[in-house]
């Protein structure tokens, strides 16, 4: 991991971006203290897979069922 002060970064930027491409890491700090993280946009930050939370979460047979008048009402819109 490479540590920067944000002044520094401002000033050799393109060679910091370089250096992420070829997959360094690169913390930019505040102060002595890590800010943020310079990382590609093709690097996918988290994967999503769907599904995954399936049988994590309790649910309840009332959320299968129909909502009530007043509760259908409020989500249409209707007045």
């Amino acid at each position: 991991m490479w540590l920067i002060p944000v002044h520094a970064a401002k000033t050799c930027l393109p060679r910091l971006i370089e250096r992420a491409l070829a997959g360094e890491e690169i913390v930019i700090s505040r102060a002595g203290v890590p800010a943020v993280r310079l990382v590609p946009v093709d690097a996918p930050a988290r994967t999503r897979v769907f599904g995954a939370l399936k049988g994590r979460i309790p649910t309840d047979d009332r959320l299968y069922g129909p909502l009530a008048a007043s509760d259908l009402r409020d989500w249409e819109g209707a007045e």
